[in-house]
């Protein structure tokens, strides 16, 4: 065996800096999504509908992510939801409260979902905020034309961060950390649970699993339609200043 026989090629390690940069971007789910046939036949059905969000769990302490796109579909005023971890998963999610039609967005982000945690925390430690950042609910959409990312994040002294970031120059427009107290204040009362009668107390299977999933889900949705109007309303009172 030769002398040349023995060596070695090694990969640059800036060229792998950049392809792990490039996987942490939103457009590697985007072309997971479109080569799925769920994707496929909801084209073919809905040749009309566009992209409108792009809405992520990111949790820094499981690793457990939710990365999801939304779609309007005006055919049926309806939203379509494809979440993208594992599987690609399709929901068709009512609108109800949506006022305007969310404008089309451009999946492409100047802003890595990865990148989202550091820009956050520089500007918490020029406000002197030293709590860090456990989770993070991030949506993307365009509104008044511009690309914004509405964040709320939980951090580590139990609290709330929330932001908004416009994607095109990394400047965080806004920045609000409330205490659990602050919270609590807005939170409506709990309703009384149900009691379940003697001899009716089923045993929990796969069943009540799946219904707790859903529920979750459901939550979910429920917390991005908040964060989507939040967003709206607060651009639209400063378009009218």
């Amino acid at each position: 065996m030769s002398h040349a026989d023995n060596i070695k090629i090694y990969k640059p390690l800036r060229l792998i800096y950049l392809n792990y940069k490039k996987k942490m971007k939103i457009k590697p789910y985007v072309e997971k999504l479109e080569h799925s046939k769920e994707y496929r036949n909801f084209k073919i059905k809905y040749p009309e509908s566009q992209i409108i969000a792009g809405f992520f769990v990111l949790d820094f302490e499981t690793g457990v992510n939710i990365h999801q796109i939304d779609f309007y579909v005006p055919k049926e005023k309806k939203v379509a939801a494809f979440t993208l971890d594992g599987g690609v998963k399709l929901q068709m999610l009512e609108t109800t409260g949506m006022k305007n039609i969310p404008e089309a967005l451009d999946i492409n982000t100047n802003i890595d979902l990865d990148a989202l945690k550091g820009i956050l925390e520089d500007e918490m430690k020029n406000r002197n905020i030293s709590d860090e950042i456990k989770k993070m609910i991030a949506v993307v959409q365009k509104v008044k034309g511009r690309k914004i990312w509405n964040i709320n994040c939980v951090l580590s002294g139990m609290g709330i961060l929330k932001s908004h970031v416009e994607d095109d120059s990394q400047t965080v427009l806004k920045i609000e950390k409330l205490s659990m107290s602050d919270i609590m204040k807005h939170m409506p009362a709990q309703p009384m649970q149900m009691q379940v009668p003697e001899g009716k107390v089923k045993k929990s299977g796969a069943k009540d699993e799946l219904a707790q999933i859903k529920k979750i889900e459901e939550e979910l949705q429920k917390e991005k339609d908040r964060l989507a109007k939040e967003l709206q309303k607060e651009h639209s009172v400063k378009a009218k200043k």
